[in-house]
């Protein structure tokens, strides 16, 4: 059997799996899972689509964080598992292979806009700026290949204040965890060139020396709700969090952004990526649940509206920063013809 013939197969199976699956176990609501930092967002649009369909029941949106929404999704076809997965950093090769392994072979990448993993200390602490350098030496495990010993920033950096490291931020299974490395750590170690080197010698050993965060009580995982890490930089000045951009506008209150490499964060700098740890966000939707749940379609035509994702729509007055006009063209169209994702885009 050729490669076209068993992925028509494939497909077959799976349909018929859905509706199988289906009729023993019926869903007439919308169930979206993942990132708690695409949870607000997609929430506003579960509103929306709501008080604009009122034939349908409200979808029902659950933060699970990235990487176990994912997961969730990807467990199978039918009523039983998720029809959305909100998703703070881009899906794995291997996560949408695990997709078609059971039966989801469509899946539908939409980017909705654009975010900052910023750093943010509470208004009381000390202010000062950071380097992604700063940022790695102080939070690796094994900084340059080297054992670990600063205790405050200053030992870090002689221009940095002699306050002890104290960095909270998400768990392993969050996409805003994933995204810090890439977008700190790696970046980060990558200023010594000796590093350089060794990712073109051993990339493995690389990727340990460069993500590994050190475990000695100088990192603090809050767990997957962005609102705990606020609350926390808020009661304890001196520490510093890892939360995205709009935790951070809607706290200015009690809490205020850190500069990376004298950079501050702002729909400005995030919108044309100038901010050096600007982000994009996605949703993940299955095609095959797009026909059988019912509301599915209306609700990506929602999400996908310029009255919700456009400049000045409600999701950024949410925090969202829109994506730029033809970013946002090319996902629009791929909600509305369900353009299959391949693995082939996917590092």
């Amino acid at each position: 059997m050729n490669r076209q013939a068993r992925l028509r197969c494939t497909a077959l199976l799976a349909a018929t799996l859905f509706a199988l699956v289906s009729c023993a176990d019926s869903r007439t609501q919308i169930r979206i899972v993942g990132s708690s930092t695409v949870f607000p967002f997609t929430t506003a649009v579960a509103e929306n689509f709501s008080r604009n369909n009122p034939e349908y029941l409200a979808p029902i949106v659950e933060a699970t964080g990235t990487g176990g929404g994912i997961k969730l999704f990807c467990a199978g076809l039918g009523s039983r598992f998720p029809d959305v997965v909100n998703a703070s950093r881009r899906m794995k090769a291997s996560e949408l292979r695990d997709c078609a392994r059971n039966g989801a072979v469509h899946v539908v990448e939409i980017q909705v806009g654009i975010d900052g993993v910023v750093l943010a200390q509470g208004k009381g602490g000390a202010a000062f700026d950071l380097s992604l350098r700063d940022v790695y030496a102080a939070l690796a495990a094994e900084p340059f290949g080297r054992p670990q010993t600063a205790k405050t920033w200053k030992d870090v950096n002689p221009a940095l204040p002699a306050v002890r490291i104290e960095v909270i931020g998400p768990p392993p299974t969050s996409g805003t965890r994933d995204a810090f490395n890439e977008l700190y750590m790696e970046p980060g170690c990558d200023t010594d060139p000796a590093m350089r080197e060794l990712k073109k010698a051993d990339s493995a050993r690389h990727k340990t020396v460069c993500n590994k965060i050190r475990e000695d009580g100088a990192y603090v995982e809050a767990g997957e709700n962005d609102n705990l890490i606020v609350q926390k930089l808020a009661a304890n000045p001196q520490s510093v969090g890892v939360l995205g951009f709009s935790f951070l506008e809607r706290n200015l209150d009690t809490i205020r952004d850190v500069p990376i490499d004298g950079v501050m964060a702002s729909y400005e700098t995030i919108s044309d990526f100038t901010y050096p740890a600007a982000r994009p966000l996605f949703i993940y939707v299955k095609a095959q649940h797009v026909k059988a749940i019912r509301g599915l379609r209306e609700f990506l035509d929602e999400y996908t509206s310029e009255r919700a994702w456009g400049p000045g729509g409600y999701l950024q007055r949410r925090g969202l920063v829109p994506s730029p006009d033809s970013v946002r063209e090319a996902n629009r169209a791929r909600a509305e013809t369900l353009a299959p994702l391949a693995a082939e885009e996917l590092a």
